[in-house]
């Protein structure tokens, strides 16, 4: 039975830590360019600018261009913000070095 357990185990911890062995290398991550801060501090100004709109006074045409525009901002954002990402299987793994090492 203990075989059986070990070899469970085993099995789950190589399959949570192989895909990411297997992924690719990412560049380290980077400070963004004066001008990518600039336009970021510009897409926050226009999404408080949206906030405070009163869209009870709107048609639907307008109120749709509005969303479409924040769906744009935020597209924009994400890829000038870029992000840090964990993986289940990391996570997973983290959690039990922790319980483990407590």
């Amino acid at each position: 039975m203990k075989k059986i357990a070990y070899f469970l185990s085993m099995l789950m911890l190589l399959t949570a830590i192989a895909p990411a062995a297997m992924a690719k290398e990412k560049p380290a991550e980077k400070e963004p360019s004066p001008e990518e801060q600039a336009r970021l501090e510009q897409l926050d100004e226009r999404v408080l600018e949206i906030k405070a709109m009163d869209f009870k006074a709107m048609d639907k045409d307008e109120r749709k261009e509005i969303r479409n525009e924040l769906r744009e901002i935020n597209k924009e954002a994400k890829a000038l913000g870029g992000g840090v990402y964990i993986s289940a299987g990391a996570l997973i793994v983290i959690l039990i070095l922790l319980i483990i090492l407590t």
